[in-house]
């Protein structure tokens, strides 16, 4: 009876034991498809423009002009006749040499105008993977690409009939001559 109660403990506690037994193997990757999901992310968009500025005149040709013009304005009448054709040699003067001048070349400015917008992006949100082990394909989402070969834990399995002790071949007894029968 004592024989009896160890082994029926003993055998327990190795079911017990085998139960979460395990093994690591290596598996066969036959594919690996990135899953691509589009995300929305917050992206900065700046443009660049020409932006032309048309600078003031120096007002020297103008200034230069009216000295010129005045000064021959000055030496052209006597009396009250020399001071209008200063006068009209100062204008006149002001007016030709603002002309001989001419308009200064525009002054062309990058301007830079950004904006915050809304953009979508393809990123990377996993893969499906299909694998091969012991002849029979496999799939599985995984976070990363695993590469030409993928770890797989291997828990053994026991036969829905497996009762712990070897099964005697057939048309044997295991106790000899089958009890009742006497040769």
């Amino acid at each position: 009876m004592k024989h009896t109660r160890l082994s029926f403990w003993g055998t327990s506690a190795l079911l017990l034991v085998c139960h979460n037994a395990f093994a690591e193997d290596l598996a066969r990757v036959i594919s690996s498809t990135a899953i691509i999901q589009q995300v929305a992310v917050n992206k900065q968009v700046c443009n660049t423009t020409q932006v032309e500025a048309r600078t003031q005149k120096s007002g020297a040709g103008a200034l230069m002009g009216a000295i010129a013009g005045g000064a021959v304005g000055n030496n052209i009448g006597k009396g009250d006749g020399r001071t209008a054709a200063t006068i009209l040699g100062i204008f006149g003067g002001a007016i030709l040499g603002d002309k001989v001048e001419g308009a200064s070349p525009p002054e062309v400015h990058n301007v830079q105008s950004c904006s915050n917008q809304m953009v979508y992006e393809p990123r990377t949100a996993g893969y499906q993977v299909v694998y091969e082990y012991a002849g029979k394909q496999y799939s599985a989402q995984m976070p990363q690409d695993p590469g030409p070969n993928l770890r797989v834990n291997v828990t053994p399995v026991m036969p829905s009939n497996y009762s712990g002790y070897p099964t005697p071949p057939a048309n044997s007894s295991v106790y000899g001559t089958p009890p009742g029968i006497y040769r």
